[in-house]
């Protein structure tokens, strides 16, 4: 039985994944949940999984919950370390890595470095690091395999990431529904409200990467994460509107042939392909009818969403660059999810940081990570401009 560690069990990809687990008792152990803030969910997740460990990011939260779980076997920590020791301790087999944004960096690379088989949902990790995290998944001997949909499929029209095809790849092309606002006249871009960014139409999400989705850069953030996962030049990486999410990515040969993964919009087809690889499970996700589907593909419009357009005028820029990008949105987004700023002033901000970040390679975690608290700075100082 493997034994699964769950970073943001509480989030919306860490209670997939646990459906999976639950419908696949003979196969998978609950060794550790953690989570940042959610302690009443926390508690019904280790009530129902009763995992060896539980770890909240917040340490006084922490505390209140080993004392409603004292009737329990469950060890309660508190603190980033702790999120990194579940991640890499010697029982773990696999480590769901769905921590969103900076915060999730550590504990995944811990895990990276203890040799596991890592599921990464957090791409702000990878975009972060950029080769620093491939090359620790290298030197570990880890198995990385996405769990992003995109990049879950591109891998599974790889033959399960197999490099020995990749001479034969002409293209990748990353599929995206559009977000709420893919008809949405740009005029009208000024007014949204954070209700609105967050009504997804196919795909259920946690808040902040549903605005990403509707002003498109987390398009823009796989668009990063592919070129670093498949080792591949931006410039060979499309993205395609699709606004039903049944593909959900596809790769063009060198022979004119196109292979694309199907299915119904469900994160945990990607989870249980994770689970088991190489072999196959169920996910409990209903067959895909494609009697029933009319599939549309588009072009993105670059003017209408900005934020697209700066990921993709970086992608061959160095990591600095990557790290001010993913700082300055998860400080913008936060922000206008609390109504301070405006949705078109998402992409102003990240604008605004990255003319002001030297573009230069970063060669060490901890440059990355003080990278990572400058640009914030940037954005904040810009941000009480606007407020």
């Amino acid at each position: 039985m493997k034994q699964v560690t769950v970073l943001g069990s509480t989030g919306t990809i860490g209670r997939k994944t646990l459906a999976v687990i639950k419908a696949n008792p003979e196969r998978y152990g609950v060794f550790a949940l953690a989570a940042n803030t959610n302690l009443e969910l926390l508690e019904q997740q280790c009530r129902l999984f009763k995992p060896q460990y539980a770890v909240l990011r917040d340490k006084s939260s922490a505390l209140e919950l080993a004392t409603r779980l004292s009737d329990l076997t469950t060890t309660v920590f508190g603190g980033e370390d702790s999120l990194c020791d579940v991640a890499s301790h010697t029982e773990v087999d696999i480590v769901m890595a769905a921590i969103v944004g900076a915060a999730g960096l550590k504990p995944t690379l811990e895990a990276v470095r203890g040799g596991k088989r890592v599921l990464l949902a957090n791409k702000e990790a990878l975009v972060m690091s950029g080769t620093l995290f491939i090359s620790e998944v290298n030197r570990c001997q880890a198995t990385l395999l996405p769990i992003d949909s995109e990049h879950n499929a591109i891998y599974q029209c790889l033959a399960n990431g197999s490099k020995e095809y990749s001479s034969g790849v002409q293209r990748l092309i990353l599929t995206g529904s559009g977000g709420p606002f893919l008809r949405l006249d740009a005029s009208n871009m000024a007014s949204v409200t954070p209700e609105e960014a967050c009504a997804h139409p196919n795909w259920k999400m946690g808040r902040k990467i549903s605005v990403d989705s509707a002003t498109m850069l987390n398009k823009g953030l796989e668009l990063l994460e592919a070129k670093l996962l498949f080792e591949v030049p931006a410039s060979t990486i499309d993205i395609m509107i699709h606004p039903e999410s049944i593909v959900h990515s596809m790769i063009e040969y060198k022979d004119g042939s196109i292979i694309a993964h199907l299915g119904n919009p469900d994160m945990r087809i990607p989870i249980a392909h994770g689970l088991a690889w190489p072999e196959r499970i169920s996910s409990s996700v209903s067959a895909l009818d494609l009697s029933a589907k009319d599939l549309h593909f588009e072009d993105p419009d670059y003017a209408k969403f900005p934020c697209l357009a700066i990921a993709r005028e970086i992608a061959e820029e160095p990591q600095s660059h990557f790290i001010a990008l993913n700082a300055a949105n998860e400080i913008a987004v936060e922000l206008f999810l609390k109504e301070l700023i405006s949705f078109i002033d998402i992409p102003i901000i990240i604008q605004e940081v990255l003319e002001k970040t030297k573009a230069e390679e970063v060669n060490t975690i901890e440059a990355v990570l003080e990278l990572d608290r400058k640009a914030r700075e940037l954005a904040l100082e810009r941000i009480s401009q606007i407020t």
